[in-house]
C-alpha cells in the first residue's frame, strides 16, 4: 500500500486501482500465450512463485545440452509437501481432499486433507521400516481404493519413485515393468471389482514375480474385506501389518529434478516406454493448470473419471487438485453397468461436481445405452458446469448430444502421456472460445505448436501434416524415457530437429483452431491422396443409430489403400443393418467427396479397445490384412478380436 500513498493525489490512488482491477479481470489468452512463447523463463518463474519450495529456483531453464532441458534445477522441494502439508500449514487441514465412491462395493468416505496427510505419513514410515530410501521404484499396483493414493503420495514423502501399473494388466506386462524399473517394493490389493467379476490381483502378482528376473524385496497386499488373499509369508506382507511400530516419515528435501514417477505406455516397437515426470515442473505446471484451464476454485469439487494406472488419473485424479487445493472425486465404477447408465449423473449430483474430465468413449457408452437422455433427466445437475474430454478424438455428434442435454459446454481439449498436462485445450480459466465441433482449441500457453510437412517445413493453415511443439517443452513433460536416453532423443526429437514429434496428424486452421485429426499411423493412403481417419469417423457419427465407429485403412492391390467403417450402433436398434450400413456409406461420399474411395462398412457388435477407452485401430487393420499382431496388453477384453475377425470374414474382408 505504501506506493498508492507516495501520489498523495486521490485521483491517481483511485486510477491505480481501477487500472489494477481492469487488467486482472481482463487476462487475454493472446497476450498470455505470446508471454509464454516469447518469454518462457519470465513466465514461468512468476507461476513458480506459486508453489512452495525449501529453496527457490535461480537457474529456471538450463539449455545447455538439447533435447534435454531442465527446468528449475536449483530448486528444491517436495511432491507430497505441496499436495497436502502445504494447505494444512495454511489453516485448510479440515477441506475434503478426496471424496471415494465405490458403486461397486457401495463404500462412501470422505477424506480430509488432515486425514489424508496422517495416513500418507505413516504409511511413509512403513515404507522406511521396509528400507525404502530417497530414489527407490516401488510398483503400485492397485483398483480405484483410497489406498493407491496414499501409497502414491508416500513415495513422494519419501522420495521414492513410484511406478503405477494399472490393476488388472498381464503378469507377463507387470514383470516387464518390474524388470526395467528394478522395483524393490510392490504395493498391491488383494483384488479389484469389474461389473460383474472379481479381478483377483495376487496371483497375478506371483506369476508376474515368477517370469520377472529382478525380484524386489518385498510385497505390501492390502486385503480388500470380502475378497482375502492367500499370503507368501517369505516376501508378503499386509498392509496393517506394515504400519504396526511406525513412526509418521517428515517430507524429504528433492532436488526439483529428481524424479517423481514412471509411467509405462505402449511403445511402437512393442517394449514400454518408461516416462519420467520431474518432480518441480511437475507441481509448477500441474497446479497452474487447475484454474487456468478448468476454471476450479480451491472451495469446488472436481471429478476426473479415469483410472490411476492412466496419466489422466495420476495428473488429474491426485497431483493436480490435491496441489490446488480443492476436492478431488475418486471413483471405483464403470460409465455403464454400475449399476446403469446414471451413474455418472448420479455422482455429480449428489458431490456438486462443478466440472468432470473423461474419456469420449464414457460419453459415447453411455449415449449408446441412453440415447433419449433418460437417467440425465433424473438427476440435478444445477452445480455442473462444464464436461473436458480426452484420450481420443471427440466426434461432433457426441459433443452435440450431451449439450443438448445438459446446456453445458464441452471442451475436447488434447494431451498425452509424455506431457502430462494439456497441449491444446479452451482455456477457460483465462479466456473463453467458442466451440468448433471437432477440434481441440487452442495452443496452451508453454507449448509453441506447429504443423510441418514430411520436408520440416511450416504449412499454412488448414493444410495437414505432422503436429510437433518447439522446443523446450514447458515444465511438467517428460525430460527423458527411464533408462533410455537414447530412445527418447531418436523416437521423439530426431525426424524434425528441434521439434517434439506428437505421433499426431492434423491442422491449424486461420483462427488458430488445432484439428488432430488421427494418429499419424492413422493417416490413409488412397490412390495418393492422405486423408484422415478422424474425418470419415466424424460423418459416421452423425447417422442417427451410429453410437461408436472405427475407420481404418486397409491394403488394397488398385489403391494402394481403402478406408473401411465399423459401425456399433445404439442400444435398441431394429433397422436393416444394411440400409445403415448404405446410408453411412452415401453420408461420407456425400461429405468427403469420392476421393475418400469409401464402400465399405459393416456394422459389429463391440469395438476393440484399450482399458482407458482408446479403439484398437492398428490392431484391426493388421487382422484385416492378414498380418501378424500382438495382442495388446491394454486391451479392455481380448475375446472382442476374434469376435471382429468373424466379422470382417462375415463381410468378406478376411479371406479364410
Amino acid at each position: 500500500m505504501g506506493f498508492l500513498f507516495f501520489f498523495g493525489d486521490i485521483y491517481e490512488i483511485l486510477s491505480l486501482k481501477l487500472t489494477f482491477m481492469t487488467s486482472s479481470l481482463n487476462r487475454k489468452y493472446k497476450d498470455i500465450y505470446q508471454k509464454s512463447i516469447n518469454s518462457k523463463e519470465e513466465f514461468w518463474k512468476n507461476i513458480s512463485n506459486d508453489i512452495f519450495w525449501y529453496k527457490k529456483p535461480t537457474k529456471i531453464l538450463n539449455s545447455q545440452n538439447p533435447p534435454f532441458y531442465k527446468w528449475f534445477e536449483d530448486g528444491v522441494t517436495n511432491t507430497c509437501y505441496n499436495a497436502l502439508d502445504f494447505h494444512i500449514d495454511n489453516g485448510r487441514g479440515e477441506k475434503l481432499a478426496i471424496i471415494y465412491d465405490s458403486p461397486i462395493t457401495g463404500d462412501l468416505k470422505k477424506i480430509t486433507y488432515n486425514k489424508l496427510r496422517d495416513e500418507v505419513a505413516l504409511f511413509a514410515g512403513a515404507l522406511k521400516k521396509q528400507g525404502i530410501k530417497k530414489g527407490d521404484r516401488i510398483i503400485i499396483y492397485m483398483p480405484m481404493i483410497p489406498q493407491a493414493v496414499i501409497a502414491m503420495l508416500a513415495c513422494g514423502r519419501i522420495g521414492a519413485v513410484h511406478s503405477v501399473v494399472f490393476g488388472g494388466f498381464a503378469a507377463n506386462e507387470l514383470a516387464s515393468r518390474i524388470d526395467d524399473s528394478k522395483a524393490k517394493l510392490i504395493v498391491t490389493a488383494s483384488c479389484g471389482y469389474e461389473p460383474g467379476r472379481t479381478v483377483h490381483y495376487k496371483p497375478l502378482v506371483n506369476k508376474a514375480l515368477e517370469l520377472a528376473n529382478h525380484k524386489p524385496e518385498k510385497c505390501i497386499i492390502f486385503q480388500r474385506k470380502k475378497d482375502k488373499a492367500e499370503l507368501n509369508l517369505d516376501i508378503d506382507i499386509t498392509w496393517d501389518e506394515s504400519l504396526k511400530d511406525v513412526k509418521p516419515a517428515e517430507c524429504e528435501k528433492m532436488n526439483a529434478n529428481d524424479y517423481a514417477y514412471i509411467l509405462y505406455t505402449s511403445g511402437t516397437t512393442g517394449l514400454p516406454k518408461g516416462i519420467v515426470r520431474d518432480i518441480g515442473g511437475h507441481i509448477v505446471a500441474l497446479k497452474w493448470t487447475m484454474k487456468n484451464i478448468y476454471n476450479i476454485d480451491q472451495d469446488d469439487v472436481w471429478w476426473s473419471a479415469s483410472d490411476i494406472g492412466w496419466i489422466v488419473g495420476h495428473s488429474y485424479i491426485v497431483y493436480a487438485p490435491l496441489f490446488y487445493g480443492c476436492t478431488t472425486v475418486l471413483f471405483e465404477g464403470k460409465p455403464v453397468g454400475t449399476p446403469d447408465a446414471g451413474v455418472f449423473w448420479k455422482i455429480i449430483s449428489e458431490h456438486k461436481v462443478k466440472s468432470l474430465f473423461t474419456a469420449p468413449t464414457a460419453i459415447r457408452a453411455i449415449k449408446k445405452e441412453d440415447p433419449n437422455g433418460d437417467f440425465f433427466k433424473k438427476y440435478d445437475l444445477s452445480k455442473f458446469e462444464k464436461l473436458f474430454l480426452a484420450g481420443e478424438r471427440a466426434d461432433p455428434d457426441t459433443i452435440k448430444w450431451f449439450e443438448k442435454l445438459s446446456d453445458s459446454p464441452v471442451i475436447d481439449h488434447w494431451w498425452q502421456t509424455e506431457t502430462s498436462w494439456a497441449i491444446t485445450s479452451d482455456c477457460t480459466g483465462i479466456e473463453s472460445f467458442p466451440v468448433k465441433y471437432g477440434s481441440a482449441f487452442k495452443p496452451v500457453p508453454g507449448y509453441d505448436l506447429k504443423v510441418l510437412n514430411s520436408d520440416g517445413k511450416e504449412v499454412g493453415p488448414g493444410i495437414m501434416g505432422d503436429i510437433v511443439v518447439k522446443l523446450p517443452l514447458p515444465p511438467g513433460t517428460f525430460p527423458t524415457l527411464w533408462g533410455a536416453d537414447k530412445r527418447y532423443k531418436e523416437n521423439y526429437m530426431s525426424t524434425y530437429p528441434g521439434y517434439y514429434l506428437t505421433y499426431d496428424a492434423g491442422h491449424i486452421d486461420e483462427d488458430g483452431y488445432v484439428w488432430i485429426m488421427s494418429r499419424t499411423d492413422d493417416i490413409i493412403n488412397v490412390a495418393g491422396h492422405r486423408l484422415s481417419t478422424g474425418a470419415i469417423e466424424e460423418v459416421l457419427a452423425e447417422h442417427k443409430d451410429v453410437a461408436e465407429c472405427a475407420v481404418l485403412g486397409i491394403a488394397d492391390k488398385l489403391k494402394g489403400q481403402i478406408p473401411i467403417g465399423l459401425l456399433a450402433l445404439k442400444t435398441g436398434v431394429t433397422k436393416d443393418k444394411k440400409e445403415i450400413t448404405s446410408e453411412c456409406i452415401k453420408m461420407v461420399r456425400d461429405k468427403v467427396g469420392p476421393v475418400a474411395a469409401f464402400k465399405i462398412a459393416i456394422v459389429v457388435k463391440r469395438l476393440p479397445k484399450t482399458r482407458s477407452g482408446k479403439i484398437l485401430r492398428g490392431t484391426v487393420r493388421k487382422i484385416a490384412d492378414n498380418e501378424p499382431f500382438k495382442i495388446p496388453a491394454t486391451i479392455d477384453d481380448p475375446a472382442i478380436l476374434d469376435e471382429i475377425k468373424q466379422d470382417l470374414k462375415d463381410n468378406n474382408i478376411l479371406k479364410s
